[in-house]
């Protein structure tokens, strides 16, 4: 019984060690082969009859250039040696047809009776799993790499937006592409308002070398040269690359001498040049460059820089667009605010100050003219919107009230009535605000004030002494509402005096609100400052008021009236001391002045 059973436990094991998925080497204390499975002999194309009785290292074991491997750094024969199990990934096995495997083995000695008579080694072709782990690597580099250029993409379209002053955005630009996509870059653009003129408007260099800075200005007269990787970019509109042979040819014309500057001063062995352009105009190039022997460019960011020079181009197209619609909307503007009445004992001035964006161009305006019974008026208003059609919108609201105005002597309350229903019926300009004035009384006084205010912020009324109050009276709804609606509403007349020598001040809400001033705030504060400055010329006053309330982001106009001394007419009063001459928009108007005031980035903090 007992031979039985030893018998059947010989055979299943037999069978086992012939079935297993992994090829089994058996050797000898010595590391010859005393066995080998099936699946060894597939793995390795070998017949057992080849293998028999041979060293396994010496037979087997090779380097990757398929040298023999010294046997004292053979973790193999090291489990004969130490009698403890081993295992690695990193050996190679000879096929029969002279070809390398790599394999994945584990070792342990094979003990019996107490005695180690040998060892066994288990292994498995490790080719598919060392191919797959090496594709999951190429997998999770080239993920990688898409999101470093999904970021870089992210943060160049953060860049392009983050101002309207496109030489400020084109040096940041160049700032984000270095080092990561070259050495050094440059960007030469045309400069709006110079004919045909290149200039080089950013250069920045990985360390912010010194000289950088000197390679910027004014470049050579395009020219038709077909040598040029500037000018092939800049008519085809494609981009140009340039290896080493082709950097060091001769440039054969002015702006190629000075591109090829670019490479002299801060080395170059490859280049990219591409246009900044959109479907309807190219607005320059972008060289970015490397400098180590034998860099080049890939692809993947050949497609990249593309895609940054295309939203580069949109972008300038955009600030270009914002720039023409803020250059049409300021000539109407200035087109419409008239010169100012010249009236014999009263004193008029304004100002207008543009929006500083071209994207917050309004529809603010002031108005004074004389009416047929020889009174003058006051008209100060903002139509909703902010861009070229509230400008129009603008034009049109004043160019009616002027004619309502004029056709009938009637009281404000009338007037603005007959606005409303001539909006509504007449026109498309959306919803206004509005104070209109008649400034009452014989010449040598007393003054009255007798207004509307259709939603806009109230006068503001300063003493001589420096008692500064809002004319809160006349207050209805806005233009454009209630005859819209059938609301029946009106605008209540209002009357006020006015003292002698006092300053009378209309304004826009751009004055007293902004993106960083409630409207609260600002009204305290014209308040306060408008109180201060009573004492000065009214020219001064104006000047001075802006200075300190420093509006910031909307357009804004003023309006200002100073009454002369009791009894006494303008004309034996002296002139006021302007404290500049009046602009030559206004048509020589006295006291009328539009500011041409620097756009500022309106994200900072007043």
């Amino acid at each position: 019984m007992k031979s039985s059973d030893g018998l059947l436990e010989t055979a299943l094991m037999r069978a086992v060690f012939d079935s297993l998925g992994a090829g089994v080497f058996v050797t000898d204390t010595t590391g010859r082969l005393t066995a080998c499975n099936p699946r060894s002999q597939q793995l390795l194309d070998r017949p057992q009859e080849q293998m028999l009785g041979q060293d396994m290292h010496d037979l087997l074991h090779r380097d990757r250039d398929g040298s023999p491997v010294p046997r004292g750094e053979c973790g193999l024969m090291a489990v004969l040696e130490s009698g403890r199990p081993a295992e690695g990934s990193e050996e190679l096995f000879l096929k029969g047809d002279g070809s390398l495997v790599p394999i994945i083995w584990a070792a342990t000695p094979l003990r019996h009776e107490g005695r180690t008579e040998g060892a066994v080694v288990v292994f498995h072709d490790f080719s598919l799993h060392r191919d797959a782990a090496e594709q999951t690597a190429a997998y999770l580099a080239a993920l990688e790499g898409l999101t470093a250029r999904l970021t870089m993409v992210a943060e160049v379209s953060t860049v392009l937006i983050s101002t309207l002053d496109t030489t400020e955005m084109l040096g940041r630009l160049t700032g984000l592409l270095v080092p990561d996509m070259g050495d050094w870059a440059a960007i030469d653009a045309f400069v709006q308002g110079e004919a045909k003129g290149l200039r080089r408007v950013a250069v920045r260099t990985a360390g912010d070398r010194p000289e950088a800075e000197t390679l910027t200005g004014p470049l050579p007269a395009l020219d038709e040269s077909k040598g040029s990787a500037v000018m092939q970019a800049l008519r085809k509109a494609r981009h140009v690359v340039l290896d080493a042979e082709a950097l060091a040819e001769e440039p054969d014309s002015p702006l190629g001498r000075a591109h090829r500057e670019l490479f002299d001063r801060l080395g170059g062995s490859c280049a990219v040049v591409m246009p900044l352009h959109t479907r309807r105009q190219v607005f320059g190039a972008l060289t970015v460059a490397r400098v180590a022997p034998d860099s080049s460019y890939t692809d993947a960011e050949l497609f990249m820089l593309t895609d940054i020079a295309r939203r580069a181009g949109l972008v300038m197209e955009a600030a270009q667009l914002f720039e023409q619609q803020r250059h049409v909307a300021e000539t109407m503007q200035r087109q419409l605010l008239t010169p100012l009445p010249q009236v014999d004992h009263l004193n008029l001035a304004a100002r207008y100050r543009p929006a500083e964006s071209a994207a917050e161009i309004g529809g603010d305006w002031y108005d004074s003219f004389l009416l047929g019974d020889g009174v003058l008026t006051m008209v100060i208003g903002d139509v909703v919107g902010h861009d070229l059609k509230a400008a129009a919108h603008m034009a049109e609201v004043r160019n009616m009230l002027r004619a309502l105005a004029w056709d009938r002597t009637e009281p404000p309350s009338l007037i603005m009535r007959r606005l409303d229903e001539a909006m509504t019926h007449t026109s498309d300009a959306p919803m206004a605000t509005c104070v209109f004035a008649r400034i009452e009384g014989p010449e040598g006084g007393p003054w009255q004030f007798h207004w509307v205010n259709a939603g806009h912020p109230p006068p503001l009324l300063i003493t001589a002494e420096g008692q500064a109050r809002f004319l809160e009276g006349g207050h209805g709804p806005l233009l454009g509402l209630s005859s819209a609606l059938h609301l029946g509403l009106g605008w209540p007349d209002a009357r006020a005096d006015l003292p002698p020598e006092s300053t009378l001040l209309l304004y826009t809400d751009g004055l007293v609100e902004s993106r960083n001033r409630d409207i609260e705030a600002g009204l305290a504060s014209l308040r306060r400052h408008a109180a201060a400055l009573a004492g000065l010329g009214i020219e001064d006053f104006l000047d001075a008021l802006m200075r300190r309330m420093d509006p910031m982001g909307d357009d804004v106009a003023l309006l200002v009236l100073r009454l002369p001394p009791a009894g006494l007419p303008a004309d034996d009063v002296a002139p006021p001391q302007h404290a500049h001459s009046p602009a030559a928009g206004n048509r020589g108007a006295p006291g009328s002045r539009i500011e041409d005031t620097p756009v500022r980035d309106t994200s900072e903090p007043a």
